[in-house]
């Protein structure tokens, strides 16, 4: 059975920092995509990033390019996100997901991942 775990939400202010963490289990994740995506309150959810598990391939949507960055430890078959320069808008539950394809992180995909974690709330304050 599959599982995706997240860890590491809570709440900073604009200017911070966080590294939300996901652990994977269950799952034979060396040729898939591994990411997050989030959801705002009356907002739909949107791709964050991804990384290949297979490589270093990875994806970021605009809206966070140079501000946060994924990474992953194959040893501990986790996937994190760091980041950095928080502002409010950042503000969202966060989900890890996995997909075998990159695409379902792109703004209007049908691709969803098949995976999913319960979600992490992060909160951005001024």
């Amino acid at each position: 059975q599959v599982q995706l775990v997240e860890s590491g939400g809570g709440s900073v202010q604009a200017g911070g920092s966080l590294r939300l963490s996901c652990a994977v289990s269950g799952y034979a994740a060396s040729n898939e995509y591994v990411g997050w995506f989030r959801q705002a309150p009356g907002k739909e959810r949107e791709g964050v990033a991804s990384i290949y598990t297979g490589g270093r391939r990875t994806y970021y949507s605009d809206s966070v390019k140079g501000r946060f960055t994924i990474s992953q430890d194959n040893a501990k078959n986790a996937v994190y996100l760091l980041m950095n320069s928080l502002k409010v808008e950042d503000t969202a539950m966060y989900y890890c997901a996995a997909s075998s394809y990159e695409s379902s992180w792109y703004p209007g995909s049908s691709l969803r991942p098949g995976y999913w974690g319960q979600g992490t709330q992060v909160t951005v304050s001024l």
